[in-house]
């Protein structure tokens, strides 16, 4: 009797013991992104020559990963080029303009297609101020943070006779958090490529 009892309570105890022990408390992990490899930050000058002749007189360095295309090919505005990066789906569009006393105007435009395009979507816009005395270039640099369809828009200008304005889109659902290392990487290229730009 003795030994069947000892037998039920050592059953018991295993059965417990394992019921306990293989339970467990499920904790949800967070969402995960794939993992994007960015290239080296590395750069190429564009000038009148990378321009295809296109008569846009700036010059500055851009990232040597990206595709210059010119929409002036097709018959629209010559001062229309973009930096394409099919990698990642990326495109920085870019706009000259030759200012002829219409500055306020194009400023305007700029205002309107930067902030007020954006603020409804937008969680912040960061302005930053673009002031390089010597090379004569001016404007201000837009972060634009949340699910924005563009993260990055600028224009620069000499104040007198040229405008550029650009801005950052990817081609593919706004998520700025799956973005946020592409649009920081692109940023840097961004500002590097107004650091270096002249007019000429």
């Amino acid at each position: 009797m003795g030994k069947i009892r000892r037998t039920r309570i050592l059953t018991l105890l295993i059965f417990l013991g394992a019921s306990f022990g293989c339970s467990h408390i499920p904790v949800p992990k967070p969402r995960g992104h794939f993992r994007i490899d960015l290239p080296v930050h590395k750069y190429v000058q564009f000038n009148e020559q990378t321009g295809k002749n296109l008569k846009i007189p700036v010059s500055f360095e851009y990232p040597a990963y990206g595709n210059l295309t010119f929409q002036g090919e097709k018959g629209s505005d010559p001062g229309w080029f973009n930096i394409e990066f099919p990698s990642y789906k990326a495109k920085i569009y870019l706009t000259y303009k030759d200012v002829k006393n219409d500055l306020d105007s194009l400023l305007d435009q700029s205002y309107d297609l930067n902030v007020k395009y954006h603020v409804s979507k937008a969680d912040a816009i960061k302005e930053n101020v673009v002031s390089n005395i010597d090379n004569k270039v001016y404007g201000i640099i837009y972060d634009l943070k949340g699910n924005t369809a563009s993260a990055v828009e600028f224009y620069v200008t000499d104040s007198l006779s040229h405008y550029l304005r650009g801005s950052l889109y990817f081609a593919s659902e706004p998520n700025a958090d799956s973005l946020a290392p592409v649009i920081d990487f692109f940023r840097e290229d961004i500002m590097h490529l107004v650091e270096t730009l002249k007019w000429k």
